[in-house]
């Protein structure tokens, strides 16, 4: 038991190392990048609901399900 403990331990020890790590390197966007990011998420959830909408229309029309 006291190995499953200590490996336990040793790897939620190891993942916060991890998590320290990447929170170190990171930092907070520019204006122009969250407007990138903003607008190229925006235009991908717009294509996929269009998209979505269109089946839809064609199975409600055309009678498939």
């Amino acid at each position: 038991m006291e190995t499953e403990e200590q490996g336990f331990i040793s790897k939620t020890k190891s993942f916060l190392l991890k998590c320290a790590r990447v929170w170190h390197v990171t930092r907070k966007p520019t204006t122009q990048e969250f407007k990138t990011t903003a607008s190229a998420s925006g235009i991908g959830i717009l294509g996929i609901g269009a998209l979505g909408f269109f089946i839809s229309l064609i199975v409600k029309i055309f009678g498939i399900f």
